[in-house]
């Protein structure tokens, strides 16, 4: 059976953030993720990890203007001096906070469009190379257009080749079952195609995006398919919980 990390941008939102590591490890996850930890001190979101002995799996580069809508800037031309620092913010924080891995957002840009194109090749080598001196992996993933409307990178095989580009062990693909079945389905061929690249799995029922178990995915057999594989990174829990979140964490006893 897959380990899984609670994420904190999403569950357990009945509490305050810094609040919801201990929130986690009383529910019994021994690892946690979350978007960004960048409204808080490194050094405060790393006791509070700390203090329950939780495992830090992963959390995203700084994305631009959250609230204003922007979703990475990896693809936007004209705005490489602030992913660049974006960039050593999100490597300071990791090595702050003990993550082994950062997702870097490619942001809303037409995915066709020839300098979005390049601008993000250019920024996924400059991620990768410092994250590689850095001793950090670096993972890439397709987001479907439903929750993420003109997000630039929108397709699993269009982002394998980005990977392979890079030519860096480090470099991965963050394999999130909910798009994958939106994007593309055949969740579970792409698992076995794409397990050579993938650096992390996140879980979430299609199509409401709330608890494992509670969609259309046989997702016990896609946990199976996990293991199979031999992945042995965390399976982040990035759903919604449907009416509280440790209301909604018998899904686990099932297993």
């Amino acid at each position: 059976m897959p380990k899984f990390a609670a994420n904190l941008s999403m569950m357990f939102n009945e509490v305050p953030f810094l609040d919801r590591f201990a929130a986690a490890a009383d529910c019994g996850f021994t690892a946690v993720e979350y978007l960004f930890p960048y409204d808080h001190p490194a050094e405060v979101v790393a006791e509070r990890r700390q203090a329950v002995s939780l495992t830090q799996a992963l959390f995203n580069m700084p994305p631009g203007d959250w609230l204003a809508g922007e979703r990475g800037m990896a693809a936007l031309p004209g705005r490489e001096a602030e992913f660049a620092a974006a960039l050593d913010t999100a490597i300071a924080y990791a090595k702050v906070i003990g993550t082994p891995l950062l997702h870097m957002m490619a942001g809303l840009a037409p995915a066709a469009d020839p300098q979005a194109i390049a601008t993000y090749r250019n920024n996924l080598k400059r991620a990768t190379d410092r994250t590689g001196e850095a001793g950090i992996g670096l993972v890439i993933e397709p987001i479907n257009g439903r929750d993420m409307p003109g997000y630039f990178l929108n397709d699993f095989n269009r982002a394998v080749d980005f990977i392979s580009e890079m030519d860096a062990v480090h470099v991965k693909l963050q394999f999130d079952v909910y798009h994958r079945q939106i994007l593309h389905g055949d969740v579970i061929m792409a698992l076995r195609q794409m397990a050579p690249v993938i650096g992390h799995i996140q879980i979430a029922s299609v199509p409401e995006r709330h608890e494992p178990l509670s969609g259309e995915l046989d997702d016990r057999r896609i946990f199976a398919e996990i293991d199979a594989i031999g992945y042995e990174g965390y399976v982040g829990c990035e759903y919604r919980p449907t009416a509280g979140t440790r209301e909604g964490l018998g899904w686990m006893n099932k297993l």
